[in-house]
């Protein structure tokens, strides 16, 4: 059946009342159950009966469990690296010992390229950059908001230009299956390759976060972030309530001046190491087939380990101390877990209305090929936004873009681009995208200081790329 225009109601009944009310749990809840009431024929008893079911097919599901587990043992890694002294004493290095980092712009330069570094999985890439240096960046009184922004511009955008990763392999996927129909030929790896310099949202997205970095020239809501920060030294506004603070009722277990930067460097070593052999292995040799949700979760596992043995010899605490933390740790990311399951909950209801399909449809044949691959852009970048989900969008967009530019003779490599960049800027901006609620967790902030930060600097990239598009698709 379809449900035309009622397709959109969930989702933007759901961004609505999160902008609104800054309740995203119950905006999300709000969405999932508005979605079940037209699922279920606008009955009300049923949709509360199968709102309830999608939330639980949601936990039921092995890949979103490990999820979950992953991102609450994250929780326990964060607590310990910093009651260890490994936090403080790393950043005491970057800045007093080594004097490598001696300002704020080379702060987040730190965090710049960490993010582009961990490119093997954009969640991973999050976490990391965002617990890494987060304590560089207080140091320097940068806005948690600014953070935020970095991390989040360079997780997604970096996991689609450098594709050796499970997006590469979804990507290479959906491609070879139009080349399997007999749409268009060659090889999808060297097609993707190909599509790589048209992907001009990501790309953009990298120069400008660049820009913002070096030249210290913000604008907008990230300004007021920034002056805030530099003349009252509050990291963020009054009245937040961070989705992550580690920081109130932890207290290092080590003398002042005796931090150990190592209690900090090890188990990251041991973690991003831990990351790329999970996947050689899940991969069976090829890093693009492998896990990354079960590599990551094996990592974060035998890295707690590596810190157990490595706290307890040192005596920075007793076994049962360091169990203490980790549930202390993994009780702090309950609010991200929830948000999570209903995020995935609400993407679940969406999909099944349709909404994806609903929007493509609407592109029809009215548009000439010159214009294909801006529009393709605009459209996947709506309806990433509108279901939180890149993932989602490049399966629904890429096999209707490619029929439709061989159709309208459109270029096969800018259109992938197009299509690859609007799924983009949804995982970047959207308030109910995984990757958004994880950026503020992961830096110490909530979600909406993240949005309302972050989303001018995304429109005037997204308002580029579409320029781009345009002028492309002309020329070529």
């Amino acid at each position: 059946m379809e449900y035309g225009f009622l397709t959109l109601v969930p989702p933007v009944l759901a961004i609505v009342f999160a902008v609104a009310f800054k309740k995203v749990a119950l905006a999300l809840l709000i969405g999932i159950f508005s979605g079940e009431l037209i699922l279920c024929g606008w009955n009300p008893f049923t949709s509360v009966s199968e709102s309830v079911n999608s939330i639980l097919a949601v936990c039921a599901d092995t890949g979103n469990l490990k999820t979950f587990l992953f991102t609450s043992l994250m929780g326990a890694f964060v607590i310990l690296v910093r009651v260890s002294g490994g936090v403080k004493g790393f950043v005491t290095y970057l800045t007093e010992q080594s004097k490598r980092v001696k300002s704020k712009r080379m702060a987040m330069l730190i965090a710049y390229i960490i993010g582009i570094i961990i490119f093997i999985d954009g969640l991973l890439s999050i976490m990391f950059t965002g617990v890494v240096t987060r304590p560089l960046i207080d140091k320097f009184k940068v806005s948690r908001e600014k953070l935020a922004y970095i991390c989040d511009a360079t997780s997604a955008p970096v996991n689609a230009i450098i594709p050796l990763n499970s997006w590469g392999a979804m990507l290479m996927g959906l491609i070879g299956a139009e080349i399997t129909a007999g749409v268009i030929s060659g090889d999808p790896m060297k097609l993707l390759v190909e599509s790589l310099p048209f992907q001009f949202y990501s790309i953009l997205s990298l120069i400008f976060v660049l820009f913002y970095i070096l030249s210290g020239k913000d604008w907008g809501p990230m300004k007021k972030a920034e002056e805030r920060v530099q003349t009252t030294g509050k990291l963020f506004d009054d009245g937040v309530t961070p989705l992550l603070n580690d920081s109130e009722g932890f207290d290092e277990l080590v003398e002042e001046g005796k931090e150990n930067k190592w209690n900090m460097m090890l188990p990251l070593i041991v973690l991003i190491g831990g990351t790329f052999l999970g996947l050689l292995v899940t991969g069976k040799g090829n890093l693009t087939e492998g896990d990354g949700t079960t590599s990551i979760l094996y990592a974060v596992t035998v890295t707690l380990i590596v810190m157990c043995i490595f706290y307890t010899r040192q005596k920075i605490m007793t076994a049962k101390e360091f169990g203490d933390y980790v549930l202390k740790g993994v009780s702090n990311m309950l609010t991200l877990v929830i948000l999570l399951v209903l995020a995935f909950a609400i993407g679940s209801v969406i999909k099944t209305l349709g909404t994806g399909t609903f929007l493509a449809s609407l592109i029809g044949s009215r548009v000439s090929g010159a214009f294909g691959p801006a529009i393709i852009f605009i459209l996947g970048a709506v309806m990433a936004f509108s279901t939180g989900t890149s993932w989602g969008t490049f399966s629904i967009m890429m096999p209707i873009a490619i029929p439709m530019a061989v159709a309208m003779d459109a270029n096969i490599l800018l259109t992938i681009g197009a299509v690859i960049s609007g799924g983009i800027f949804g995982d970047h901006c959207s308030p109910i995208s995984d990757t958004t609620i994880l950026s503020s967790m992961s830096v110490g902030t909530d979600l909406f200081s993240h949005v309302k930060t972050q989303l001018p600097y995304a429109l005037v990239t997204a308002a580029c790329t579409v320029v781009l598009y345009v002028a492309f698709g002309l020329a070529m």
